[in-house]
């Protein structure tokens, strides 16, 4: 597995750890995402490997807004395979706003941050993404979901 430089990789684990710290991120450990991956192995792999994107590409992000918003770009905080629950269906097109009034609870969010996580469903949210940080979410989250939803766990993915 390819691994951040060392000093951003040090930074990446500080900003998840704060994030953490300071949220209900935890929650999402109970909800199921794609395959056998939880919503919040999902987000931390959406998230790393956005990072090593940006890196290996050398584009030109701010790493913090990138970290903060594809750590919490479903941070919707729900079980979306629950039937019996009361989301909004359908919850591709519904779960970037629920994320976005989570993440908005209980963090003060740049703009940038607000794009990445409510455009993050692009196309099937009309609205394009509107920053970088935001476009590289938006692709990363579609290799990831795809990787987790086709190699499960038992297969080495996760």
């Amino acid at each position: 597995m390819k691994r951040l430089e060392p000093e951003r990789e040090r930074f990446f684990w500080q900003e998840i750890k704060t994030i953490c710290k300071t949220s209900r991120v935890e929650q999402s450990k109970e909800f199921c995402q794609h395959g056998d991956t939880s919503v919040y192995q999902h987000s931390l792999h959406v998230t790393y490997e956005s990072c090593l994107f940006a890196e290996r590409f050398h584009l030109p992000v701010d790493y913090a807004v990138l970290i903060r918003g594809a750590f919490l770009h479903d941070y919707f905080l729900y079980d979306w395979h629950d039937r019996e629950h009361n989301h909004k269906r359908p919850h591709g097109f519904y779960h970037p706003s629920a994320a976005l009034q989570n993440a908005m609870e209980d963090f003060e969010l740049s703009a940038k941050e607000q794009n990445i996580i409510k455009r993050h469903m692009f196309p099937l949210t009309v609205i394009p993404p509107g920053c970088m940080e935001a476009w590289i979410v938006c692709y990363i989250d579609k290799v990831c979901s795809t990787r987790e939803t086709l190699y499960r766990k038992k297969r080495g993915y996760a």
